[in-house]
């Protein structure tokens, strides 16, 4: 999967848990929920949706590697890679 399609997933999948969230002035390097006002349970719901849709593990311990856009996609090309 390239970063287009991880990056498309990634987006689809916070949507679904806040719908409302504005992509259009994210810093890829900035907190993600700060930015899309995700509360510790959006977050959680987030992984948990990741987990579902790319049947990756995403252990808490691993949480703050996808507190940023640019960290959760390395994250996920890191546990897609073979």
């Amino acid at each position: 999967m390239n970063d287009t399609e991880l990056k498309q997933i990634f987006m689809e999948t916070i949507l679904e848990i806040a719908p409302e969230a504005d992509f259009g002035s994210l810093d890829p390097d900035d907190a993600l929920r700060e930015q899309l006002d995700l509360d510790s349970m959006d977050f959680l719901n987030v992984m948990i949706g990741l987990h579902e849709t790319l049947g990756i593990d995403i252990p808490e311990a691993d949480y703050p590697r996808l507190f940023t856009l640019a960290g959760a996609l390395d994250y996920l090309r890191e546990k897609q890679s073979p």
